[in-house]
């Protein structure tokens, strides 16, 4: 594959009638464009920007529905040398005032130029929204084709901005995440090589183009290895999870990436007698791009899909981020991801990685792959010490494609990258050169010198029946009485009258944990359906549950109890 000095260069040299973008639609339809028309459309877009006095270098932020018109913007800001950042398009649960307030610090922050929204952006959102400088709020006028012309672009220095990333949503001052050309064509490269790409390979993807997963390897990816790719909305996979599985089918794809979570999720909603003819024997690789990935997901996905076709060696994992343009490691293709039984009491106890004796407690844990080529990890302690092989503690990367930083935030940067490392907030540990995860630093609980991980409470709770799977939320509360974290819990019911027997499912669940972990929970806290705060990329967010809770239960404020991580210490 010839090498290009910039995103732009890339997709301006693939072949006109080349298939791009098929995008399924809610009503079973699908539209599709080839790379001469997404050029077209990119084009009329990079006018339409220019027409507004946009120029090299400056921000453009695009809050659109997914589809070939937010792309083609995406591009057709590059087009003119602007930098571009999709900000997360407000569903029906966004609260307005939360909503306001992180739009107008992230478009503040960026020093926006353009705010693009589409015809049906919520009027409300807008109200009190304060722009900065000569920042301008536009509401498209829908998708424009133009001539698939390339050669009046913009030359920019492959060293400069080529877009940003704001993966956690527009909730807040976010970290916009600063990318070069020459960074996310290196990542690109490295990426390629390892998935072994070749020119037949198609995408799956119903991932947001906000995040970096659904940007990266679900857009740009594609967009510069001239491949073809098959998409459709968040909102109509969900309310349609089957239709991956016929998507992937019916389109003969070959890679997709996905969240832990949407291995169970599609394999408990998929009845493969409503959908035909289905054959999976196409895909090549389904990454699971998730920390820590989890064994039992993608096992329960292969029992679902076993029988057309799919096959183990295809469910592969990846550790992945934005500072990294996106993957740091993937997992081997020919054989899948590296497994290990490791003893619960030295982990939780001394944070080692041992094999568990026969019959004693445990704890499985799935690798997330080698690292890429120009990829480098080490595991480190507080102090930044390089700790040995099966030792857990903070995952620290070098890379030829990390970051510039985060824009405009030179605090936040500096405290994220030193001494050339990135400093991840991840804990992991490496085996045999396989790196693996075992969850966020900040969420890690220590219960009188135990550590806990939340996902291994969080586990325990979804196998209640009573539980909405993958709507529990684990998390320590410091109790300065007892000078240790408490333990705390939060789940959906499945319905809202599984209510009634609450003192009950407490009771079962508090037992369970402690059979299974050897720890005390201090509280139990059973909610209704769609009370979890989720994150924009659709999953449960500790944080932002947490301190839901703590509004909500303020006697957990009480009794000398303090949270770790909140401002100033004290809950109040």
């Amino acid at each position: 594959m010839q090498e290009y000095r910039t995103i732009v260069e890339a997709v301006c040299a693939a072949p006109a009638g080349r298939p791009f973008v098929t995008l399924w639609n809610a009503d079973e339809t699908e539209s599709a464009v080839s790379f001469g028309e997404f050029r077209g459309w990119a084009h009329a877009q990079g006018e339409l920007f220019r027409r507004r006095g946009v120029k090299a270098g400056e921000r453009v932020v695009l809050i659109m529905p997914q589809g070939v018109e937010l792309m083609a913007a995406f591009m057709g800001a590059m087009f003119v040398g602007a930098v571009p950042a999709i900000l997360a398009y407000p569903n029906f649960k966004v609260e307005p005032a939360k909503y306001r307030f992180g739009l107008s610090g992230v478009t503040k922050n960026l020093g926006a130029r353009l705010v693009i929204i589409d015809e049906d952006f919520p009027r409300e959102l807008l109200s009190g929204v304060e722009l900065s400088g000569k920042a301008e709020l536009v509401r498209s006028a829908g998708p424009t084709a133009g001539p698939d012309i390339c050669g009046e672009l913009v030359q920019v220095d492959p060293n400069n901005i080529a877009f940003l990333q704001h993966s956690a949503g527009t909730t807040g001052l976010q970290k916009g995440v600063a990318l070069s050309h020459a960074a996310v064509l290196r990542q690109i490269r490295n990426l390629a090589e390892v998935l072994q790409l070749r020119e037949a390979d198609c995408i799956y993807s119903w991932l947001p183009l906000y995040h970096d997963m659904g940007l990266i390897a679900c857009f740009v990816l594609p967009a510069v290895r001239h491949l073809r790719l098959i998409m459709q909305s968040p909102t109509d996979w969900v309310l349609q999870p089957s239709s991956m599985i016929k998507l992937m089918s019916r389109h003969r794809a070959t890679l997709a990436w996905l969240p832990n979570f949407t291995y169970q999720f599609v394999a408990r909603r998929t009845e493969l007698d409503e959908l035909g003819i289905i054959d999976l024997s196409c895909m090549r690789a389904i990454v699971n791009c998730s920390e820590p990935v989890k064994s039992e997901s993608m096992e329960e996905f292969y029992e679902a899909f076993s029988g057309v076709g799919l096959r183990r060696e295809a469910l592969q994992s990846s550790y992945a981020m934005a500072e990294n343009v996106f993957a740091v490691t993937q997992s081997n293709l020919d054989v899948g991801p590296a497994r290990i039984r490791a003893s619960r009491d030295l982990l939780s106890k001394e944070h080692r990685i041992r094999p568990a004796p026969d019959g004693s407690p445990s704890v499985d844990f799935l690798s997330s792959g080698r690292c890429l080529p120009g990829n480098y990890v080490k595991i480190a302690d507080d102090q930044g010490q390089e700790l040995p092989d099966g030792q857990v503690g903070e995952i620290l990367i070098q890379s030829d494609s990390l970051f510039n930083g985060y824009f405009n935030r030179p605090d936040l940067t500096t405290q994220a990258l030193r001494n050339g490392w990135y400093w991840s907030g991840d804990c992991g540990f490496v085996l045999n050169d396989e790196v693996f995860v075992t969850g966020r630093k900040s969420d890690l609980i220590i219960i009188a010198g135990k550590n806990v991980y939340p996902q291994d409470v969080e586990a325990i709770l979804f196998a209640h029946p009573d539980i909405h799977d993958g709507r529990a939320v684990a998390f320590g509360l410091f109790n300065a009485d007892l000078g240790t974290e408490d333990l705390i819990a939060v789940a959906e019911v499945n319905q809202e009258q599984d209510l009634v027997r609450s003192l009950a499912v407490e009771r079962e669940l508090r037992k369970a944990v402690t059979a299974e972990l050897g720890v005390a929970v201090r509280a139990v806290y059973l909610k209704p359906p769609r009370w979890i705060v989720k994150s924009t990329a659709g999953k449960p967010a500790r944080s932002a549950t947490r301190e839901k809770l703590l509004r909500e239960q303020p006697e957990l404020a009480g009794a000398g109890m303090i949270c770790a991580t909140s401002p100033g210490g004290i809950v109040r």
